[in-house]
């Protein structure tokens, strides 16, 4: 258990603290509180660069027949707290359970000018752009899937479909020939799939009509279903771009307050070339990006488990390494993911703890937390700037 606890998810390996018991070995309720802080404060790994208590906004122990810590967070990590909880219950020998509370708030103030906008927005605590630099890579069934993660560790998750030319979200949600309905005959209601919530200009436009468009006609499209959208409160806005760099990825960039964005790529140098100009294009425009995500990264035999690298080994490793940059995690070629992603249904959210599930939630809890940690000022890691007089 310690293992697996603590060799991927952390950066360090850090030692159980040990606590003298006083009475026949029985830990009093001090000293079961000291352990629990102690644990949570040494417990390091790439999302708790300090431990837990660095970043844990407040925290409440109760101890009954099971040991209930309450926390508030400022970014989901309910998967890998359960594996911290699981080595406290072996440690004081009762069943600890946390309770989390998220507290995630505006990484960037929404300051559209646009009164409509910020009607529309303002429930909205964080955009975040999922991007490739080539079409192809898997960016939208990614999409997709890092939601339902999100919301599966917690947190409250929208999805806007911003492929103007080729929307796949509709299919992709199970939402095929479904069409917005509005209650104030200004701003549409977005689709609701399985608790996300989602808006696509597949909603509005015949599967079978060609949308033929040029760049400013596409961009305002995005506009109007961004801004004329009645989202509701949201941790997450995912916006599933479309690929390149092109009118659309402006616009965001120039008009939309975006947190951060995340690259998708594949192992091949085809589509590391083009991811790298999508990191240029977000450098340039000043959007942090939070890391890469390498999807199809290999291919599981289901007969002997061997692992077959078709597109490459270890290319977003070493792009991620060259641009000094996150590998927010690899995703496999598995069938399953396809298949589900043609039916409209996803594993993750109906097998949410499977091992394509666990995959996704991992590269959720990572984008969570780099979210806070390279982008907000309450980060451990922003720097500080002290004055002498």
């Amino acid at each position: 258990m310690f293992g697996k606890l603590f060799s991927k998810e952390s950066s360090k390996t850090v030692e159980k603290p040990s606590v003298e018991s006083k009475d026949d070995k029985t830990l009093n309720d001090s000293d079961t509180h000291q352990l629990i802080k102690e644990t949570l404060k040494q417990y390091v790994s790439d999302n708790f660069p300090q431990g837990v208590l660095k970043v844990c906004q407040k925290i409440e122990i109760e101890e009954q027949a099971d040991i209930i810590i309450k926390l508030i967070m400022p970014f989901v990590c309910q998967g890998e707290l359960d594996a911290v909880a699981q080595m406290l219950s072996e440690s004081v020998a009762k069943k600890v359970i946390f309770d989390i509370q998220l507290d995630i708030k505006p990484v960037r103030q929404f300051s559209l000018g646009s009164e409509q906008a910020e009607n529309s927005q303002g429930q909205v605590a964080n955009i975040i752009a999922v991007a490739s630099g080539k079409g192809g890579v898997g960016k939208s069934t990614t999409t997709v899937n890092l939601a339902y993660a999100l919301m599966k560790e917690g947190a409250k998750v929208g999805i806007l479909d911003a492929d103007i030319y080729g929307p796949s979200i509709p299919t992709m949600l199970g939402l095929k020939n479904k069409k917005p309905t509005s209650a104030d005959g200004k701003l549409m209601t977005p689709l609701d799939a399985n608790g996300l919530s989602a808006m696509s200009i597949g909603f509005l436009v015949d599967e079978a009509d060609a949308t033929v468009w040029r760049g400013p006609m596409a961009s305002s499209a995005f506009n109007q279903l961004l801004n004329e959208t009645a989202w509701p409160e949201l941790d997450y806005l995912l916006i599933d771009m479309p690929p390149g760099t092109g009118d659309i990825q402006l616009t965001l960039a120039q008009k939309v307050p975006v947190a951060a964005a995340v690259i998708v790529t594949t192992p091949q140098d085809i589509a590391l070339i083009d991811a790298v100009k999508g990191i240029a294009m977000f450098d340039k425009v000043k959007v942090p990006v939070l890391g890469i995500v390498e999807n199809m990264s290999y291919h599981l035999c289901e007969n002997c488990g061997h692992q077959s690298h078709i597109f490459g080994e270890a290319g977003g490793e070493h792009m991620a390494h060259d641009h000094q940059t996150k590998l927010l995690g690899q995703l496999p070629l598995d069938i399953a993911i396809r298949q589900d992603a043609d039916l409209g249904e996803s594993d993750v959210f109906e097998n949410s703890a499977g091992e394509i599930a666990n995959h996704y939630r991992k590269i959720a809890r990572n984008v969570s937390a780099q979210l806070f940690l390279q982008c907000d000022n309450a980060s451990p890691l922003t720097a500080t700037i002290t004055t002498r007089t």
